[in-house]
């Protein structure tokens, strides 16, 4: 009987609100990562000189961006549907895997050695935990998908975020 009036007191959260959700931390991320490529070197410009970007890393930064973009919906949309189904962990799990090999792709041809490297550190972090099924059955509410796509996702991906800054 009380579980019964929580339940109804605490309705869940619509689909649409996580998904608006996503699409917005989708969206913020895409203009972060579109704007910052080409900034890194910008604040290492001289005074008084024209800052030079270096082509490896810009042009890594825009496959990064598009990377980000294609990615970051389908891993929000799958990892959002394992709150109300668990069995959707395993397209969550295979939508990160897939992340990894774009964030993999968009930096192994990169002019910059750092960067390639760095590509190669987030990909294999991004990888490492898709294949990490307790990880994906721990989500089981709507803050835990909003600390994966936020807190986790950035800490994944930071070994390439700081060069397009």
């Amino acid at each position: 009987m009380v579980l019964a009036a929580w339940e109804r007191s605490h309705s869940p959260i619509p689909m649409e609100v996580f998904m608006r959700n996503a699409i917005i931390l989708l969206a913020g991320g895409i203009l972060l990562t579109a704007t910052a490529c080409g900034t890194a070197a910008d604040t290492a410009a001289p005074a008084g000189s024209a800052a030079v970007v270096a082509p490896g890393v810009a042009t890594g930064c825009q496959a990064l961006a598009k990377a980000y973009g294609a990615n970051m919906a389908p891993f929000a949309k799958a990892l959002t549907e394992t709150v109300s189904d668990p069995k959707a962990a395993s397209k969550a799990q295979q939508a990160l895997a897939s992340f990894a090999t774009a964030v993999d792709d968009a930096t192994k041809g990169s002019e910059d050695a750092q960067l390639r490297t760095d590509g190669k550190k987030a990909a294999e972090q991004l990888r490492t935990k898709s294949g990490d099924a307790k990880f994906f059955q721990a989500i089981k509410t709507p803050e835990d998908v909003n600390k994966t796509m936020g807190q986790n996702l950035t800490e994944w991906l930071s070994p390439v975020q700081r060069h397009c800054q």
